[in-house]
């Protein structure tokens, strides 16, 4: 194998804006692994709703959960579960609140409430359909991240409460929750642990804010042209939009091409 690692987000990086796959990032993903180079997903995702994705892309490396939960060569080498007694309490507080709940592990997720707009509108926009109900998922098993729905904002009267918490804001309606300190480049970390490289061998293309320690910490990281401003700002490089072969272009940029 090549002696450099790349990491790819999945929503408005791998995925265009019609969560597609351009036919210029599965040629520059084709061109990558045939010159040995690693290829890695990166994302906030669960494992189970990317699974697509990896075999289209025949990837078996990625960074799930922003960090939480990290395989290589589909291997796990890595996991982090929420502190159960933590998620017992926020549950508590949430109910009290009215705040729905997702809680979700490497195969499924539950939903704390039978149904409701701010989780269907939220899971709608990854292609998702508002999860089962089972308010006690998260009991006697490990739980790697759970979605907090409530309206932007409204986060700020309880944040401070739950410093066991990280709490990353990816749509106007809702929040992931994963333990504190973890990150996509926390995950990122095991890779370069398990491959013995440097971070200037590694390379990391994302769009959004849970992407910024991914990019300030990796080598050389790329941010798509539709990506955040505050995120652009953090890159070594930005390259064009999704739709406009951005992958393909950002990896000419790098040589790795």
């Amino acid at each position: 194998m090549n002696d450099k690692i790349v990491f790819f987000d999945i929503d408005g990086t791998l995925l265009d804006h019609e969560k597609r796959i351009p036919s210029s990032t599965k040629e520059a993903v084709r061109r990558l692994q045939e010159k040995g180079v690693h290829v890695a997903i990166a994302t906030g995702r669960a494992p189970f709703m990317f699974e697509e994705v990896r075999k289209e892309l025949n990837i078996h490396n990625f960074v799930s959960f922003n960090g939480q939960y990290v395989v290589f060569e589909d291997e796990v080498i890595y996991k982090n579960p929420l502190p159960a007694d933590k998620l017992h309490e926020f549950t508590m507080f949430a109910a009290k609140a009215g705040y729905p709940l997702v809680y979700l592990n490497e195969e499924e997720m539950r939903a704390s409430v039978e149904s409701h707009h701010f989780v269907k509108e939220s899971l709608g926009s990854l292609f998702f359909d508002h999860p089962s109900f089972q308010p006690d998922f998260y009991q006697n098993r490990d739980i790697y991240q759970t979605l907090l729905f409530c309206e932007a904002g409204e986060e700020q009267a309880f944040l401070n409460d739950y410093p066991q918490f990280h709490f990353i804001r990816w749509h106007a309606y809702s929040m992931d929750i994963i333990p504190n300190g973890g990150s996509k480049a926390k995950g990122i970390e095991r890779f370069i642990e398990r491959l013995g490289f440097k971070h200037n061998q590694v390379y990391a293309f994302g769009d959004g804010l849970n992407d910024m320690e991914m990019i300030r910490e990796v080598g050389t990281g790329i941010v798509m042209g539709n990506g955040h401003e505050d995120l652009k700002k953090a890159a070594k490089y930005v390259t064009k939009d999704v739709a406009k072969d951005g992958i393909f272009h950002g990896l000419e940029w790098a040589g790795l091409l």
